[in-house]
């Protein structure tokens, strides 16, 4: 209770005041603090103890989770926070989109707050150091697949270079998966970014099935004759019925291991009226008005395959996390919500019960 009053009363207003509202300033300052707090012991430790875990593990391919909420994509792009996600009560960490070659992004500004909507609009466009440069910060800190030495599992989620055309995407993955399997313990394969040209083609069946086919194989010779690291597919809530359909048949068959549902939304459906000046603004959406189109997709794919679900998009509360469960989510991911709600969702997220969970 202290901590949600805490957040929402006094350090929300202050971070959404800092830099004249520059909301891509305040991220770059909070995840600098934050890779700081991963250098101190005792700051870790003080934290473990405010938001500590509840310990509620499950098991999704393989990976044991401590716990059901994970930091999706998009806020810590290239692990500066590694050592400090889970002393703030995060149970895995997604890090990424990251690419195969460095690149700046889409022209700002392009991170935007809705906050009568409770949303966030961005076109970051995969701003990120390259895939080396995260896999040799990962190296430093110790990592490697299943050691758990930052003390929570790491998803790397992987996206295609902006200069690279569509038909050399499938190569520029294999690049990003080669340099971070050693250090991942899942790759997320992102196809359904809106912020870079001509990526959610990837989305359409043939195109899926390669890039997949061709993912699984090299991961699979990487192994060297144990297990290959685990992918999953991220997909829009933008597709239809029958594309979705189309996803989840072209998954199962390719071998992935499960699905993220969902990315963000070029919908702009459901925003409050003092927004409406930014309905205008290209770029994805995410937040509340996610919350209900981010379930169905998630219900819907849960009906047609057995494959796990990593539910995000719109959980902005504990009843959402719930929402998402019974829809039929293994796992959840925040990173809107956080923006809104901060650590106390985190810790309302974490007593939620996942279904068959292993003793501690």
């Amino acid at each position: 209770m202290i901590t949600d009053v805490g957040y929402r009363r006094l350090l929300r207003p202050l971070l959404f005041r800092t830099y004249h509202g520059d909301a891509e300033r305040v991220h770059d300052r909070t995840l600098a603090a934050i890779a700081r707090i991963g250098g101190n012991r005792l700051a870790l430790a003080s934290l473990a103890r405010w938001f500590g875990r509840h310990c509620k593990p499950t098991t999704v391919a393989g990976i044991q989770f401590p716990v059901l909420v994970g930091l999706a994509a998009g806020m810590d792009k290239d692990g500066l926070g590694i050592k400090t996600w889970g002393s703030l009560g995060f149970g895995y960490v997604e890090l990424g989109t990251v690419t195969a070659q460095l690149q700046p992004g889409n022209d700002k500004p392009r991170l935007f707050r809705l906050p009568e909507s409770r949303a966030i609009l961005n076109r970051m466009g995969f701003n990120n150091h390259g895939a080396q440069a995260l896999a040799n910060r990962l190296a430093v800190a110790g990592v490697s697949r299943g050691n758990m030495a930052v003390g929570i599992p790491i998803g790397i989620s992987i996206g295609k270079t902006k200069n690279v055309p569509v038909a050399g995407a499938t190569e520029d993955y294999l690049a990003s998966l080669r340099t971070l399997a050693p250090y991942a313990d899942y790759l997320a394969i992102n196809v359904s970014s809106p912020n870079t040209p001509g990526l959610r083609s990837l989305q359409d069946p043939k195109a899926l099935a390669d890039l997949i086919t061709a993912l699984l194989a090299e991961a699979w010779q990487l192994a060297s004759g144990g297990l290959p690291v685990p992918i999953f597919v991220k997909v829009a809530p933008d597709l239809t019925e029958a594309a979705l359909e189309d996803v989840v048949q072209v998954c199962a068959e390719a071998g992935a291991e499960g699905l993220i549902a969902t990315n963000t939304t070029l919908s702009r459906e459901g925003l409050a009226i003092n927004d409406q000046p930014l309905v205008a603004e290209s770029g994805g959406l995410s937040g509340a008005p996610l919350t209900r189109r981010a379930r169905e997709v998630v219900r819907f794919l849960a009906a047609r395959t057995s494959l796990p679900i990593i539910g995000v998009g719109g959980i902005m509360s504990r009843d959402d996390g719930q929402a998402m469960l019974d829809a039929g989510a293994s796992l959840l991911q925040i990173y809107t919500g956080y923006i809104y709600a901060g650590p106390a969702l985190v810790n309302d997220l974490n007593q939620l019960e996942p279904d068959r969970a292993p003793p501690c």
